[in-house]
């Protein structure tokens, strides 16, 4: 399996030269050694394995980074005794283009892997008589998926932002790229998933890697969320069907919905970062949301996941979401009852799920929301409802009830998965900012009072709902300018 190979081979020559790019200031302006790669190490199938074992290893190391970027500008976290400067400021909407998250580096670290994969295994595979045409394209189409989900993030982050397609080879390489408008780079990655989705395995021999490696369904769930994003809902909804209909994702039953989390590999998992302490593999997110008190459920998450609901399975729903003392519980609780954490060998083994089914419910009844398919829209969001054991919803057949309706339910769902900022910024956007007031007003929710005022009139600028470019990129690349808004 991929991540066993990703320990053992990670210390190989191709890993150590792509580490020592990915490790230095800004991957973007560094010159590789000479025709390094390409001479003398790519000759087996192997070794484009051992590359490609790479970009998934830089995708997990971000487990709580995509935390971050998807949950703590969000109306559904509080700050906790603990919280470090940097990510209260996140909270706060008090960015500085030196704050640490503001480096897109593992990002673009995750691209030059994927890039070394897609350009470079080819011709591979016409000196390995092993690597068979299939498989090569098989390795081709998962760095192309794994690729295309981190400028996914890249454009949701910053918005405009470097395209880079081509791996730094040679002293000649294109090293101070500009940035592309983020519609060009959604364009080009949709473009891009679109040509493999009929060419990559929708299963793997083991049910590990199918929720972990890149598949048929993890490429369809992408393109739903792009499209999504993009306000396309035809076709989300095409691809959104692609993946239900597929067969190979079921929901699970209310009594197993914590399954999902711990231990993970669940038939309703898409897409997953894997983690067993066990092997070595640790993720970062037991620390950050059980031992420190970095964060606590805001007013709102503890109404929408508190233990007062309707119905058992409910319950579990939420307990699943939060602790006894509101903290955040799915990356560290062994059972759903709020208290009883992993034993110390599992503290640090929970999956970070990227997709599953859930969501690709609720983002196909958003799409059909919006196009006025009230009915259909209203059958799939019943469909989690019943999952949880509680009763179907009386919705008012208007677009804003149901996007309201759809919000909530997929914060109840999708609590701290790294999706509750895309979607609130995804409703601030739409129809033309037409909702622009309601995300200021969680915007400013954990803003001193004394300074809401000034940060409201501020945030009416949509910019500054992305994160500044990292001041380090600024004064390495001449051709990279910084986002107007925290130009001051």
């Amino acid at each position: 399996m991929i991540k066993n190979k990703i320990k053992y081979i990670s210390c190989g020559l191709i890993l150590s030269v792509l580490f020592s790019l990915s490790a230095c200031d800004d991957y973007l302006d560094q010159k590789p050694l000479d025709g390094l790669v390409r001479s003398e190490y790519w000759n087996t199938k192997e070794e484009v394995l051992a590359t490609l074992a790479g970009a998934y290893k830089m995708f997990t190391a971000m487990d709580y980074n995509l935390l971050v970027y998807g949950e703590l500008r969000g109306d559904m976290l509080i700050p906790g005794v603990d919280l470090p400067g940097a990510q209260r400021n996140i909270m706060q909407s008090a960015i500085q283009s030196n704050n640490a998250f503001a480096s897109w580096e593992g990002f673009y670290s995750v691209i030059n892997f994927c890039n070394h994969v897609i350009d470079i295994a080819p011709s591979v595979q016409e000196r390995d008589p092993t690597f068979s045409p299939f498989l090569m394209q098989q390795y081709v189409s998962e760095a192309t998926f794994l690729r295309s989900l981190a400028y996914f993030y890249l454009v949701r982050i910053w918005n405009d932002v470097p395209l880079v397609l081509e791996p730094t080879e040679t002293d000649n390489a294109q090293l101070f790229l500009p940035l592309t408008p983020a519609n060009e780079v959604l364009e080009r990655i949709k473009a891009d998933l679109i040509d493999i989705r009929l060419q990559i395995p929708s299963v793997y021999p083991a049910n590990e890697d199918t929720r972990s490696r890149a598949t048929a369904g993890a490429v369809n769930a992408l393109l739903t969320d792009i499209c999504l994003w993009m306000f396309d809902y035809e076709e989300s909804i095409q691809y959104a069907d692609a993946v239900i209909n597929s067969g190979n994702y079921f929901l699970l039953p209310s009594t197993e919905w914590f399954n999902i989390f711990q231990p993970g590999a669940s038939l309703e998992s898409i897409f997953e970062l894997y983690f067993n302490e066990q092997i070595g593999q640790s993720n970062d997110l037991y620390v950050q949301t059980l031992v420190l008190d970095y964060f606590r459920a805001s007013e709102y998450a503890q109404d929408i996941l508190g233990v007062e609901t309707t119905g058992a399975a409910e319950q579990v729903r939420g307990n699943g979401s939060l602790s006894s003392n509101n903290r955040i519980w799915k990356y560290g609780g062994f059972f759903p009852d709020r208290r009883t954490q992993r034993p110390i060998n599992a503290q640090s083994s929970a999956n970070f799920i990227i997709y599953r089914l859930a969501d690709i419910y609720l983002m196909k009844a958003e799409a059909l929301s919006q196009l006025e398919r009230y009915d259909e829209a209203l059958f799939y969001i019943q469909m989690i409802r019943e999952r949880a054991t509680v009763p179907p919803l009386n919705i008012p057949f208007t677009r804003q009830d149901f996007e309201q309706t759809i919000l909530e339910e997929r914060a109840k769902e999708l609590a701290y998965e790294g999706k509750r900022w895309f979607d609130l910024m995804r409703m601030g956007r739409r129809n033309n900012f037409e909702n622009r007031d309601k995300l200021i007003e969680i915007l400013v929710a954990n803003i001193p009072s004394t300074q809401r005022l000034v940060m409201q009139a501020k945030l009416s600028n949509p910019l500054g709902w992305f994160m500044p470019i990292h001041n380090r990129e600024i004064e390495n690349n001449r051709n990279i300018t910084q986002n107007p808004y925290y130009h001051d």
